[in-house]
């Protein structure tokens, strides 16, 4: 019940509510087919209305069957009735009566008796324009059944027919004329056999939802749960109830609890913690109208509540276990036919508790042993509530005596809680506090209902030292409360306003984080364009070297021109000597292969940056940095935070004054191998000539390679399979003449091996 309530309560805050249930009272009706009666109209029609509700429901609740699973296997209907539903719904009208064509017989009849009814109408109007002299009214009634017309009473002999009745008065007879008297028995004949074809509808009507007596009765309980969970979702939508967690054992951590009727009424209700546990009893003390009985109906509300499947006024994070039952003695009992007082009524019910309770029971006292010695009384109480305890149930009890208070400064059974009492203003705060006794606070209370101050003086006068004392003891604990409240209040607000501070402060640095991040894409494409100007220059100088024998002049201009690519693109070149060593040597971490793998974080010392991996090739990584992807050595990737990764912003400052020296030592690079960068394979930039002749594979593969310049690319993939090694050969002999390859190299065993080979491009 409580899954189905949350369901239902999560859909009305959704804004979309459990349908509204048309659900006519139909246990009599189901009654009378369980006995195979013919069920009237109006109860067939009421069928038809909920077998229509249980038709909408199952629509509704199959489109949310994965949110709403308790829903919906609570509330779930045989599919079967809904033909059953359009049987007998399409029987009747919108306003519940039989239609015409609910059967031919019935559509033949009911013409035939419109079509009498319309004679006997016309012959009954000629005849009043023909004996309007004495005609009463001009108007047509029925008397048994039988159409007649009003004839003054002192004329009907001059007026043949029969007469049925008379006025109240005398003055008027009601004369059925002697001249329809036919038609009438022509009438009656047809409106009885079309009650009879009526009453075999019913009938037939009524036999077939007796078989199907059994799905229908379940529907009318999945509707009727549908109903409730409905309204219960409404409640606690409009009041601000909530479900609590439920534990699995009888005990109750209620917070910032509220009695739900003072809710509904809109009173501002002071909330307030309470709990309950087994074994266990709260004392609760404090002034006359200050919610104490208040508060022991609200636990005992919450718990009943949550026993019945229904949400409670209290936070979402309270703790509700299942009680077996809830014993209460509240209010007076007093009763004059049974010769009970107030006292001998509240031990009567008290014995009867102490018979019930038991671990699992939770029991509610209010004012306990009240109207006998004050003495006894009290002594009494202390002796219900550790027998209650030594049973294992949870109590709560309201109470004036001092000796119960004191009892539970010292039984680590027992627990004080009080309500508060504003000295300053003489008024209650309605607040329960645990831990702590209340004062009673009568005297102060009675000066507040306006009892004279010479009676509040002398009042104090007759108080024995030990109650003052502990009345003393009592206020002063309640101002100290009342001061601990105030600073845990500063204490929450200074620590709100830390929490502020730190939220802006990690605004800020999300701010900056980001400004830095911005700046670094900025170098990066900047970079990019660079190497790529770079790259241009390169391939127009290996075209010069190639078609012709240069002078020194340009020799030098080449020389100068290389110069300026080594210092463009330093950062994608290998380290410098030693920078790895003297990486490690200042606390640098070397990533292992083991914990490489895409996405990663990485420090790449060769970019002096941080960048994330994209793909783990092999011995070497791709990896991003902002707009720059470049394949680097695993041996160059630092843990982030290591050694090296501190120093980047070190290294940033001093990057201009070391860039020449780092670029040109790491421009020499075109004819090592493992330090030329690999893409990835894609569409574009793979060409698969496996299958073809020689001739056709090399006349295609060098048509890639023109189209792979035009578009820029800087290096692609030929796959010409293993077979016998011919086709191989033919494009290999044919790179090696080719002006536009600079290098070319079989696969490596993750790139096809040597049934593919790369090629490099100028």
């Amino acid at each position: 019940m409580l899954a189905e309530g949350r369901e239902a309560l999560m859909l009305a805050e959704r804004g979309e509510p459990l349908i509204p249930i048309d659900l006519p009272d139909v246990r009599e009706a189901l009654g009378r087919l369980r006995v195979l009666a013919v069920l009237s109209p109006v109860e067939l029609f009421a069928m038809s209305k909920m077998l229509e509700s249980a038709r909408s429901l199952r629509r509704f609740l199959s489109t949310r069957e994965e949110r709403c699973p308790a829903l919906v296997a609570a509330c779930s209907t045989d599919p079967s009735l809904d033909r059953v539903a359009r049987d007998v719904g399409d029987a009747f009208d919108l306003d519940g009566t039989l239609k015409d064509d609910a059967s031919p017989r019935l559509r033949e009849l009911r013409g035939e008796q419109r079509t009498a009814r319309a004679r006997m109408t016309s012959r009954l109007e000629e005849l009043m324009h023909k004996h309007a002299g004495i005609v009463q009214d001009a108007f047509i009634t029925e008397r048994e059944g039988r159409f007649v017309i009003p004839i003054r009473a002192d004329a009907h002999e001059r007026f043949p027919g029969l007469v049925h009745s008379a006025s109240g008065s005398g003055a008027t007879l009601f004369v059925e004329p002697r001249v329809v008297i036919p038609l009438g028995n022509r009438l009656k004949v047809l409106d009885g056999e079309v009650m009879r074809e009526e009453n075999l509808i019913y009938a037939k009507l009524s036999g077939i939802l007796h078989e199907h007596l059994g799905s229908i009765e379940g529907a009318a309980q999945a509707l009727s749960r549908a109903d409730v969970r409905s309204a219960t979702a409404l409640l606690a939508f409009a009041a601000r109830l909530s479900y609590p967690e439920v534990v699995d054992e009888p005990r109750a951590k209620l917070l910032s609890l509220r009695h739900v009727l003072l809710v509904l009424d809109g009173v501002a209700v002071v909330p307030s913690d309470i709990h309950a546990r087994a074994g266990h009893a709260l004392v609760v003390s404090g002034p006359n109208a200050g919610g104490k009985t208040v508060a022991l109906k609200s636990l005992g509300l919450s718990v009943l509540s949550i026993r019945a499947g229904l949400p409670i006024a209290a936070d979402p994070s309270s703790e509700v276990g299942i009680f077996d039952s809830v014993l209460t003695d509240v209010g007076d009992e007093q009763s004059l036919e049974k010769n009970l007082s107030t006292f001998s009524a509240q031990m009567k019910n008290l014995s009867s508790i102490l018979e019930s309770a038991h671990d699992g029971s939770l029991v509610l006292l209010d004012e306990v042993a009240t109207g006998t010695d004050p003495r006894e009384g009290e002594a009494l109480a202390a002796g219900i509530l550790d027998s209650l305890t030594a049973r294992g149930a949870a109590a709560l009890v309201t109470t004036h005596y001092e000796g119960l208070k004191a009892l539970a400064l010292v039984s680590p059974n027992f627990e004080n809680a009080s309500v508060g009492f504003d000295i300053g203003t003489m008024a209650p705060t309605f607040k329960l506090t645990i831990g702590v006794p209340g004062s009673s606070s009568a005297l102060a209370v009675a000066a507040r209902f306006g009892v004279p101050s010479t009676v509040i003086d002398r009042a104090k006068s007759f108080l024995s030292k030990e109650q003052i004392g502990f009345e003393e003891l009592t206020k002063k604990l309640e101002l100290e409360r009342a001061a601990l409240e105030l600073a845990r209040a500063r204490a929450e607000d200074l620590a709100r306003l830390a929490r502020e501070e730190r939220d802006k402060l990690a605004g800020e640095i999300e701010r900056v984080k980001e400004k830095r991040h911005e700046a670094v894409e900025r170098e990066a494409q900047a970079l990019a364009e660079n190497v790529r100007r770079a790259r241009e220059d390169i391939r127009t100088a290996r075209a010069r070297l190639k078609v012709r024998h240069l002078g020194k002049d340009e020799l030098t201009e080449i020389e100068r021109s290389v110069n300026r690519v080594a210092q463009d693109v330093g950062a994608f070149g290998p380290l410098e000597p030693g920078a790895r060593d003297r990486d490690r040597a200042d606390g640098a971490d070397v990533l292992p292969l083991s914990e490489l793998r895409k996405g990663t974080r990485v420090y790449v010392a060769r970019l002096r940056a941080e960048a994330e991996v994209l793909e783990v090739l092999g011995t070497t990584v791709r990896v991003a940095a902002g707009a720059m992807k470049i394949t680097v050595p695993v041996s160059e990737l630092l843990r982030v935070g290591s050694g090296a990764a501190g120093r980047e912003s070190d290294r940033k400052a001093s990057k201009q004054g070391d860039g020449a020296r780092s670029s040109v030592a790491s421009i020499a690079r075109t004819s090592d191998e493992s330090k030329l960068e690999v893409p990835f394979q894609t569409s574009d930039n793979v060409c698969d000539v496996r299958g073809m002749l020689s001739d056709d594979a090399v006349s295609m593969s060098m048509t890639f390679l023109d189209r792979a310049i035009g578009q820029g690319l800087r290096v692609v993939f030929l796959v010409h399979g293993h077979g016998t090694g011919a086709l191989r050969d033919a494009i290999r002999r044919e790179l090696k003449t080719s002006r536009y390859v600079a290098y070319f190299r079989p696969g490596a065993q993750n790139e096809g091996g040597d049934g593919a080979t790369i090629v490099w491009l100028t």
